[in-house]
């Protein structure tokens, strides 16, 4: 809700003033932890990995650098801080609606030094902005919103780096810790989720984004889902089974478009003898049986759930298995209650570069037990990407308005490289169905009869 200040001279209260401060600790703390992963994914290489093209499905990251920086002068600079534009000349290369990614690496593009140079200068003007500006003006700057949207697009863009990463060839350039290990996941292999209405979307949340808003009631009729998601070694199953050339489990669109592309496992898999290999950040292992399936496509997730007699869930039934709370009836910010995640909760933040064993984070559990609904794996789910009922496009239309429509399938939950300001139980991502270089996954679903 838009909020006017009163123009009368008043003192601002201790409660005040602690809360401002607060919010500008918050919002220096998510730019600078995204400036810093900006830098690792920009300076582990250099020369043709730096400005050249993977894939003409990614940026150059010399782009997505120099993007980064645009989009915080555009908005923290100009719109928040009502500077002069820096480098107005080059808006129009780094608009993303202007320039598709196949084309950016023919542009004039920013050279690595000039992009760093200019994404410092104007992240160094931006913090004093920050240091001077009110949170209860504008519904830009109320909650340090405009702050809080651009840490979620740089990070959302750190994160489309490490997908460009990911399809590099080369030896490796990026490293991280594995997961800990735990125990062989034996527990209950789905959860029912009671019918019933519960209130999707949010109203309160100070940094969610236009798509997310606004709360509303849903009814949801009894279901059960995928206790966890669906694992390689499961997935394993309906290739031996030969789900690839089986047309029954298939779309048509799907069975086609797995024909003309000879696709035969998930992404970045192959074959050697008996055994699967995978491709990961320059690395080739053996692929782990235990630890959730990785780089499918919507399409792929849809058949699999035909094979094994089940669905996909829809958008609706995804987040009342992370959010609802059946003792209190009440809708949480994240699935193990309303504070922010920690480690112990889920896998977040390219902490790690894989997902974590099917089972793990029992701490980031549902009240009804579902767990990983966060981090690890980008969840498909049947949905097309829409509006809410009583949606308005803000601050501008191209983030959400104009991706609504039966083009896009939403995923949910995020992924091992999703950083904790760009993911909460009401955060939605979309994509077209036949995307598989994103860190995409999925678990089933299946409807309860009622008796």
């Amino acid at each position: 809700m838009d909020r006017t200040r009163d123009t009368e001279d008043t003192e601002e209260t201790p409660t005040a003033t602690a809360t401002a401060d607060a919010l500008r600790e918050r919002a220096l703390a998510t730019l600078l932890t995204a400036r810093d992963r900006t830098t690792l994914l920009t300076s582990c290489v250099e020369g043709p990995d730096l400005t050249g093209q993977v894939s003409p499905l990614m940026s150059p990251l010399v782009w997505d650098l120099a993007h980064i920086g645009n989009q915080e002068e555009q908005w923290l600079l100009r719109a928040v801080g009502g500077q002069e534009a820096i480098r107005p000349e080059i808006d129009s290369l780094y608009d993303a609606f202007e320039h598709p990614r196949s084309a950016r690496p023919s542009l004039p593009l920013l050279a690595p030094d000039e992009a760093r140079r200019y994404a410092a200068d104007v992240r160094g003007r931006a913090l004093d902005v920050l240091e001077r500006t009110a949170f209860d003006g504008t519904r830009l700057t109320e909650a340090g919103f405009a702050f809080g949207m651009i840490a979620q697009h740089e990070q959302q863009h750190d994160e489309t780096m490490l997908i460009t990463h990911q399809l590099r060839r080369g030896p490796q350039a990026l490293t991280a810790p594995d997961p800990e290990p735990v125990p062989l996941y034996t527990g209950p292999s789905e959860v029912l989720v009671p019918g019933g209405p519960f209130t999707m979307g949010t109203g309160t949340e100070p940094w969610a984004l236009d798509n997310e808003r606004p709360a509303h009631r849903r009814e949801v009729a009894p279901y059960f889902i995928d206790t966890v998601p669906v694992t390689n070694g499961a997935y394993r199953a309906f290739i031996d089974d030969g789900g690839y050339d089986d047309p029954r489990w298939w779309t048509p669109d799907g069975w086609d478009h797995i024909r003309r592309h000879s696709v035969t496992a998930p992404q970045f898999w192959r074959r050697d003898g008996g055994q699967w290999l995978r491709r990961r950040f320059g690395v080739t292992e053996a692929v782990p049986a235990d630890e959730p399936v990785l780089h499918v496509c919507w399409y792929e997730a849809d058949a699999y759930a035909r094979w094994a007699g089940r669905r996909l869930p829809t958008e609706a039934e995804w987040e009342k298995a992370a959010r609802y709370d059946p003792v209190t009836g009440g809708t949480r910010r994240y699935p193990w209650g309303d504070t922010d995640p920690g480690p112990e909760h889920a896998n977040l933040g390219q902490r790690h570069l894989r997902p974590a064993p099917a089972g793990s984070y029992p701490a980031g559990e549902s009240p009804l037990g579902v767990r990983q609904l966060i981090g690890d794996v980008w969840e498909w789910t049947s949905s097309d990407f829409a509006p809410y009922p009583g949606f308005r496009a803000f601050p501008y239309r191209e983030y959400s308005e104009v991706f609504f429509g039966p083009d896009y399938k939403v995923l949910r939950g995020g992924s091992f490289a999703v950083d904790a300001v760009a993911c909460r139980g009401t955060f939605r991502n979309w994509d077209y169905p036949i995307r598989r270089q994103i860190f995409s996954g999925f678990r089933t679903a299946r409807s309860a009869e009622v008796g």
